[in-house]
């Protein structure tokens, strides 16, 4: 199939495409397209304006002030993966966008779409939810800033008005010597994950846990956080007994089932990969 007819626009400044936005009943913007396209083809969507906004380039950008990564909305998963920046500071990003999709999508998949599309079992939304990301939003109205805790309001549903467009991320990175790990389970690499779980964990010089952070995709309806198992966490040895206890609590999650895996069978995974994230990520903290 094809798309049904549409109006196409294309600015090339923010403020064109908000006023874009404000004038327009009925619009699509179209980033990367990965996740838009194929419903169009489909028919799923039937908007009566599309807004390329591929000429913004405002919108692309990547930088490090002050202890928190600023990432345009535009900015292509593939540059994202070869950024220096995004190694050195945020590398559990880096791990997990060799999960996302496959080397054709991420040369067109944007940071922004990912967000926007919000499907719960994605890795950037997961890596935006396990450090509580600020996302910057622009619309006729003005600019607000809110937290990834405040973005999703239900199933694919981001926090954000027709009128309105995601400009950019906000990801205020741990500076201090910390581990990391990103597991997921999926059918094929490539895939969305049925489960994926993503940690960071600093160590104080005892070998004690100082500081946690567990998030959570593909098992409920949007990215969660794990706070009372990371509170739990902290003060404790980080050895098996420790993440053991951690992934008996994250068992307990209420999970989500769909036409393929029941809510027992995400629980079971929820509770296998906290415990390979913190093992993976203890270990790293050990050598940093």
């Amino acid at each position: 199939m094809k798309p049904a007819p549409y109006k196409y626009h294309d600015p090339e400044t923010v403020d064109d495409l908000v006023g874009l936005l404000g004038d327009l009943e009925d619009a699509k913007i179209l980033a990367g397209g990965q996740s838009l396209m194929p419903m169009l083809n489909m028919r799923f969507l039937l908007p009566e304006h599309l807004i390329d906004i591929n000429k913004i380039a405002e919108l692309r950008f990547t930088n490090n002030d002050n202890g928190t990564l600023h990432i345009g909305a535009m900015t292509r998963q593939r540059d994202l993966l070869s950024s220096e920046e995004v190694r050195q500071h945020c590398p559990i990003m880096s791990e997990a966008l060799r999960l996302v999709g496959h080397f054709q999508t991420r040369n067109r998949g944007t940071m922004g779409g990912s967000l926007c599309h919000l499907d719960p079992a994605a890795e950037l939304p997961a890596i935006a939810c396990l450090y509580n990301a600020s996302l910057n939003i622009k619309g006729p109205d003005g600019e607000r800033r809110i937290g990834f805790a405040e973005w999703p309001l239900a199933y694919m549903m981001p926090n954000i008005a027709p009128e309105e467009v995601l400009t950019s991320i906000e990801i205020p990175y741990w500076r201090e010597p910390h581990g990391y790990a990103l597991v997921e389970f999926a059918r094929r690499h490539g895939d969305f994950a049925i489960v994926a779980v993503a940690c960071l964990l600093a160590l104080d010089g005892s070998g004690l846990i100082a500081k946690a952070a567990l998030s959570v995709a593909g098992a409920t309806k949007t990215p969660i956080r794990l706070s009372d198992v990371e509170k739990a966490l902290i003060g404790e040895k980080a050895d098996n007994a420790a993440f053991s206890a951690a992934a008996a609590s994250a068992r307990n999650l209420d999970t989500m089932s769909d036409a393929y895996y029941p809510a027992a069978y995400r629980q079971r995974l929820v509770g296998v990969l906290v415990e390979r994230a913190l093992a993976q990520a203890a270990e790293r903290a050990r050598g940093a």
